[in-house]
């Protein structure tokens, strides 16, 4: 019997999905990706095993779970983009709740009962306190914030009706990339202030939008707590670390606890990008909240973890160096 542990790691050709590959394999796991291609990417997997297809495919997960015996699922594959949710509801509770039912069901039956899963900051909604902690009320202003909540909901139930063993980790704003620059963010559109400022710098776009510079903050734009892609890794590493040693069903927030505003990510993408990067003052965006910063505080107890890379210049640099590698592919 192999000794190696399998974790199977869903949406693992997308962004953190295939940081998260990389960090297993080499903490010891045996990684396999499983991603339908929609939004992700083959060569991001680059030498491990990707098995191509849906997780709301129940022959076709039973096929990859039969064949793997993985020990744990992680879940990064859902559908992301707060706006795409408003105008299109359907897809989000069918891609993250209908989807993921079907891949706890499965597991179910092939007798997986450990499961980490990708939430995100989207389902506090709009903070009555800040920082935000785990028991801040939960009230998603949009469908992805519904979603992600939902699933949440349903684990907890499936702990209770099947031993099945969940940790949540609810992200605030993934950023960066490998600091060896072979991985980073790609995604077609992309939504994420640090990539567009970025394609900004590197030529691929002409300004940065600003969303209100009147925002009830120190310098009157939008304050977000930036996570670096490798310490949201490291924490699913430890959060699988706690469920092998039998830990309960629960939930972590996932961010440095510090905030950092639009005009001070313009202005540290300036300094390491050495371009002007010019910016344009645009409306408020609906249901955006001024401030969204993380109470990481379980985290750090319980899990043992801590952002290794809280700088923001730090941060920034990976991107840059990613942005630049997709700019010369895409030159050549």
């Amino acid at each position: 019997m192999d000794p190696t542990p399998t974790v199977i790691v869903a949406g693992g050709a997308g962004y953190i999905g295939s940081h998260m590959v990389r960090m297993l394999r080499e903490n010891g796991f045996r990684p396999v990706a499983v991603d339908n291609l929609a939004t992700g990417h083959r060569d991001a997997v680059r030498g491990d095993e990707l098995r191509v297809g849906d997780i709301g495919d129940r022959a076709f997960m039973a096929s990859v779970l039969r064949e793997t015996s993985p020990a744990c699922v992680m879940h990064f594959a859902a559908s992301s983009l707060v706006g795409e949710s408003v105008g299109n509801p359907g897809k989000y509770w069918r891609n993250n709740l209908v989807a993921t039912l079907n891949l706890l069901d499965t597991m179910l039956e092939h007798g997986v009962r450990q499961f980490i899963f990708s939430s995100t900051a989207a389902t506090y909604g709009n903070p009555v306190k800040v920082p935000i902690p785990e028991d801040h009320p939960t009230q998603p202003i949009n469908p992805y914030g519904h979603s992600k909540l939902a699933v949440e909901y349903a684990l907890r139930d499936y702990d209770q009706a099947h031993g099945l063993r969940s940790i949540s980790l609810r992200y605030f704003n993934a950023a960066g990339a490998h600091p060896d620059g072979t991985l980073g963010e790609r995604h077609e559109p992309e939504t994420h202030l640090i990539p567009l400022v970025l394609q900004v710098a590197s030529g691929r776009r002409a300004s940065i939008s600003r969303f209100g510079s009147q925002h009830a903050t120190p310098d009157g734009s939008c304050l977000r707590d930036y996570i670096h892609v490798q310490d949201l890794c490291a924490a699913h590493l430890a959060a699988l670390r706690k469920l092998q040693s039998g830990a309960p069903t629960t939930v972590y927030n996932l961010g440095t606890g510090a905030g950092a505003s639009v005009n001070e990510v313009i202005d540290a993408a300036r300094r390491v990008t050495g371009h002007p990067i010019p910016m344009r003052d645009d409306p408020p965006r609906a249901g955006d909240p001024p401030v969204l910063v993380a109470d990481a505080a379980r985290a750090r107890a319980e899990l043992g973890w801590a952002p290794q890379y809280q700088d923001l210049g730090t941060i920034i640099e990976h991107a840059w160096q990613w942005e630049r590698r997709v700019r010369a592919a895409q030159a050549a």
